[in-house]
């Protein structure tokens, strides 16, 4: 199997194995699916700590506005009573005023705090460190288990305009948002090796060569951003590994250096003209002006 490491700009994704004979058209349609199913792990779990904090999301008619104004204006929502955490909900103002406050309960919490620390776990980037592989359904089957916390703690569902509800049904609005501009589409993506965009009509055989225990690194960008930067001739992890040697021997030299006696060449036996002297009887003549 090939491995690819596949990354955005200088930031390291994720690894991931496929074969040599794949074509590049069908392996950019899975690194995408990949790298935007990981952005939308990392888009729901914020909200989802949110829900856990201070329960679901107000109408954005009623975000903002105080308990009192919002039964002047009438507009308590209908979902506001349907949506009530199981077990029970405990009240936590929302300061900003986005959600209702009625979070769930401790042990319900704790079922959407695990959740997503399992997510979260997949998504790191420390699974490339430890070369552990993504694949498809490794992000399918974290989704999943995200839908099911949230149903088993709001088992009547979340309203139409939570984020997390909207995120589950592909329907989250993210235009004018940083986190809009992270995804790639899949028709724009283009994926980048050694300086050379991989072409959809070819394989990856074309590029790499025959050899199913290649491992090079990808870069996957949005088409019309020109080609990426190169990686740097040695890694991040070398160039700090250099630093550490060099530094700890600067130290040790400069140690060797303080440590140094030379006081030893004031000392007689030290003294070539010694001997001379003390033969020719002028050792240790000493004179004053008068």
């Amino acid at each position: 199997m090939v491995r690819l490491h596949v990354k955005h700009g200088d930031e390291s994704q994720f690894l991931f194995d496929t074969s040599v004979n794949v074509p590049v058209e069908e392996l950019t349609k899975q690194i995408v699916s990949i790298y935007n199913g990981r952005l939308k792990i990392s888009r729901i779990c914020p909200e989802m700590e949110e829900l856990a904090e201070h329960g679901i999301t107000l109408p954005p008619n009623m975000q903002g506005l105080t308990d009192e104004q919002i039964e002047d204006l009438k507009l308590k929502d209908e979902w506001e009573t349907k949506c009530v955490p199981s077990g029970g909900s405990v009240y936590n103002k929302d300061e900003i005023g986005r959600r209702n406050g009625h979070a769930p309960n401790e042990n319900m919490r704790k079922v959407l705090q695990k959740t997503m620390e399992d997510a979260k776990a997949l998504i790191s980037k420390k699974q490339a460190e430890a070369h552990v592989c993504v694949t498809m359904d490794m992000v399918k089957d974290s989704l999943d288990q995200l839908r099911g916390a949230v149903m088993i703690v709001y088992p009547m569902g979340l309203p139409p305009h939570d984020p997390v509800r909207m995120e589950f049904e592909n329907n989250e609005d993210l235009s004018g948002t940083q986190a809009g501009q992270m995804v790639i589409e899949e028709p724009n993506a283009q994926l980048w090796w050694a300086g050379k965009e991989l072409q959809r009509r070819q394989k990856l055989v074309d590029y790499v060569g025959k050899n199913e225990k290649t491992k090079i690194i990808v870069k996957i960008q949005k088409r019309g951003q020109g080609a990426p930067a190169r990686e740097p001739v040695i890694s991040e992890e070398e160039q700090k590994k250099m630093m550490m040697y060099y530094h700890r021997r600067q130290q040790d030299l400069k140690k060797l250096e303080e440590d140094e006696d030379i006081s030893y060449l004031n000392a007689d036996w030290a003294d070539s003209s010694s001997l001379k002297r003390q033969f020719q009887g002028v050792k240790d003549i000493k004179w004053r002006p008068r």
